[in-house]
């Protein structure tokens, strides 16, 4: 599929140059022809990639900003790169509400509020929710996290086999939450996944995150950061108790 977008902020080759490097640089696009005169991008994909992030990438190369042909130049959702970072953000928040709002309701049943049940349950519902995404295209979730994780880069077979490590950690923490074994392995697990997001935040690469696999095609941030080292928080804090 092939869509043209409008940029603004191009005043040389040069920046011609930067914003055609940065829409290439995101999984799913196989081709970007960036021109001054007019200025617009044409871009094909191998799979939809959501304009906020196309935006994201251009906004992140310099000051350039992109929006669908229709907009008026310089529209909110394309020129301030928090508030495209947000919206692109939307899925992930909504799925963190849902899944604190699962662990707080468990916790209504007559026993009151025990922090480490609550622990348990929010990572067997983080766990089972972020693997069901994955596992709808493995193949696809691999490709985009060999492109961030440092292992997966060395090992194509990780990425195809991560699903399944997040699903069975999300049955551990329902079966044995303070196992030290199921803890320990959400803290290399989570931690190993951490330093490629760690390296990739700190490059302002555009890449996308593999969080929610294929479905949803989201910018990969300081959010996806926060979302790691929660886990391996979460992870230590079990595994502290665990061992007592």
């Amino acid at each position: 599929m092939t869509h043209t977008y409008s940029i603004q902020g191009l005043t040389c080759g040069n920046c011609v140059a930067k914003v055609k490097s940065a829409l290439q640089s995101i999984p799913g696009i196989t081709h970007a022809e960036v021109t001054k005169d007019p200025p617009m991008a044409t871009i094909t994909m191998s799979a939809h990639v959501n304009t906020a992030v196309l935006a994201n990438a251009v906004a992140n190369a310099g000051n350039f900003s992109l929006s669908e042909n229709g907009h008026s130049p310089g529209a909110a959702i394309v020129s301030d790169p928090q508030q495209v970072e947000a919206i692109s953000l939307k899925p992930i928040y909504l799925l963190f509400a849902y899944i604190t709002g699962a662990a707080t309701l468990l916790q209504l049943d007559g026993s009151g509020l025990d922090p480490m049940r609550w622990m348990g349950n929010f990572m067997a519902a983080f766990f089972f929710t972020f693997s069901f995404f994955k596992l709808l295209d493995v193949r696809g979730f691999a490709e985009g996290y060999a492109t961030y994780d440092v292992v997966a880069k060395q090992i194509s077979v990780y990425g195809l086999v991560y699903p399944f490590i997040e699903l069975a950690l999300g049955i551990a923490y329902v079966v044995a939450p303070l196992s030290p074994i199921t803890n320990a392995s959400t803290l290399v697990v989570m931690g190993i996944s951490s330093i490629g997001v760690v390296q990739s935040v700190l490059r302002n690469s555009p890449f996308q995150c593999a969080c929610l696999g294929t479905i949803f095609k989201l910018p990969l941030s300081k959010v996806t950061l926060v979302e790691d080292l929660l886990m391996v928080a979460m992870g230590a804090v079990m595994l502290i108790i665990s061992l007592r």
